[in-house]
Formats: C-alpha cells, sequence, structure tokens
C-alpha cells in the first residue's frame, strides 16, 4: 500500500506526488493549508524578514496596474484610444456606479481615487487565480485583504470623529436614538461592538473567504482530473476537468464582483461617518 501521496514539505503550493492515480493505491491527495503556503524566494521565514510569491505577485499587480493608467492616461486624447476607452470606462463605472450612487456626487469626487484605486488592486489580486504559471489568489491570503479593510477603517472612523466630533462620533458609533426607550443602553452596546469591531473584521474576511474557497475548488477540482487519469477512472477524470473550466469561469465572475462587493461597503462606510446624525 503506497503512503498518501502528499510531499513532506508543507511550503510547495501544489504538495501531491505526480506518479499517484486511481488504482494505484494511493490515496487523493486533497488540497489544505499546505497550498496556501510558500516557500521564500529571498530571505527566511524564521526572521520574518523575506519575500515570496504572494508578495511578489502583489508587487506585480501593483506595478500592472499603475503601469496600465499610466499609459492610458500619459497623453489623453479627445477621440480616445482602445487602451484609454477601457480605462476610462473601468474609471467611469466604480465613479458613477459605486462612488456616486453611494455617497453621492459632492461629497464623493474626492473619495474617487481611493476607491478605483481599491478596486482595480483587489480586483488584480483576485484575477491572479486564473492566470498561468501565477494560479493563486493574493486576496486568499488574510493578511491583505486585513491591511485594505484597516485602511478603510482608519478613514472611516478619522472622518467620523472629524465631521461629528468626539459626542457626535459617539452617537454615530452607537446607533444613539433617545425614542428607544428601555431598550437604548442594550441597543448602543451592541452598535458599539458591531461598528467598530465586527465591521472590520467582516469587510476583510468577506473577501477572503470567498477567495479562499474558491481557490481550493479549482485546486481540488485540477488535482482530481490528473489523480483519476488512469484506466476507466479517465471518464471521471474528463468530468472534473469539465469542472475546472466551469469553477474557472464562475470564479472569474466571483473576482469581480468581490472587488465590487469590497468598493462599496468602503462607500457606504464613508457615507455613514459623513451623514449627519439625527
Amino acid at each position: 500500500m503506497k503512503e498518501p501521496a502528499v510531499s513532506a514539505d508543507p511550503t510547495q503550493t501544489l504538495a501531491f506526488d505526480t506518479s499517484c492515480h486511481l488504482f494505484d493505491g494511493c490515496g487523493f491527495p486533497a488540497p489544505g493549508l499546505h497550498s496556501f503556503l510558500f516557500k521564500p524566494l529571498w530571505g527566511d521565514a524564521d526572521s520574518n524578514l523575506y519575500f515570496n510569491k504572494t508578495m511578489l505577485l502583489a508587487l506585480l499587480g501593483s506595478i500592472i496596474i499603475v503601469g496600465f493608467f499610466w499609459a492610458a492616461f500619459a497623453k489623453p486624447k479627445v477621440i480616445p484610444g482602445k487602451l484609454q476607452l477601457v480605462a476610462e470606462a473601468g474609471y467611469d463605472f466604480v465613479r458613477r456606479g459605486v462612488v456616486y450612487e453611494t455617497i453621492g456626487k459632492k461629497e464623493g469626487e474626492r473619495y474617487v481615487p481611493l476607491v478605483v484605486s481599491l478596486f482595480f488592486f483587489v480586483w488584480m489580486m483576485n484575477l491572479w487565480s486564473i492566470i498561468p504559471v501565477a494560479a493563486f489568489p493574493v486576496t486568499a491570503i488574510i493578511s491583505y485583504p486585513a491591511v485594505l479593510a484597516g485602511i478603510v477603517y482608519i478613514l472611516w472612523v478619522s472622518l467620523t470623529f472629524k465631521r461629528h466630533g468626539f459626542v457626535g462620533a459617539f452617537k454615530n458609533f452607537t446607533g444613539y436614538d433617545k425614542t428607544l426607550g428601555p431598550v437604548l443602553p442594550l441597543s448602543m452596546t451592541i452598535e458599539f461592538f458591531s461598528n467598530l469591531l465586527v465591521r472590520p473584521f467582516t469587510h476583510a474576511v468577506r473577501l477572503f473567504a470567498n477567495m479562499f474557497a474558491g481557490h481550493t475548488l479549482l485546486l481540488l477540482f485540477t488535482i482530481a482530473s490528473w489523480y483519476m487519469l488512469n484506466g476507466i477512472g479517465i471518464a471521471y477524470s474528463g468530468v472534473s476537468f469539465v469542472m475546472v473550466i466551469v469553477m474557472t469561469a464562475f470564479e472569474l465572475f466571483i473576482q469581480a464582483v468581490q472587488a465590487y462587493v469590497f468598493v462599496l461597503l468602503t462607500c457606504s462606510y464613508i457615507q455613514g461617518a459623513l451623514a449627519e446624525h439625527h
């Protein structure tokens, strides 16, 4: 009986024995946490000073986004070319469809650059999942969504204090409403913890969990396609490969949706910070 076809090295992305197939006497090498761990490309992981694959993808993604918009708008034309047209469409979609619709044109204009940057950065980090060689969504590592959610959280809290002062901000965070009567203390306590503690957590986890789950499913069907490529299992392998294609198409949709939801919530928080409390 062969040992389960899982690499002893937990830092390998696709840690499975490529010589292992169905009916070979080895267990199915299911993806797990080891599929989300990477060896440092530079430095030492033990010293916490290193550079790995996800960091490289995040850096390349940032360069791609900046390069794209730089190339599109470096020399803008009245009659835009194809690149400028695509860039303008994307920028206008976020500006009008997200910022203006949520915050309003007057208040929202100053936040358009931030929200556009967040949208395309998150989308690019998600897209790495279906790009050959990269084949990994950066946002499936919780630290990346957590930092982005942290930036939004700091902005939201600072805007609330700046706009309403300490007392007004406290009312904003706690949902103060004197008409609630006896249940007001309980309501304020729940709102306080929900807004200041739960909100940034859910903002980050919503993006992370969707990308983590989507990548795990893609790995599952991809590995299964290879694992069953043996004997009569070839028929099952074909079905699994069809699922890989279906899941890839579905991931394309989810990647864009999650980027949209992330910035939509960002604008919702900003709007709440700017809104007058009654």
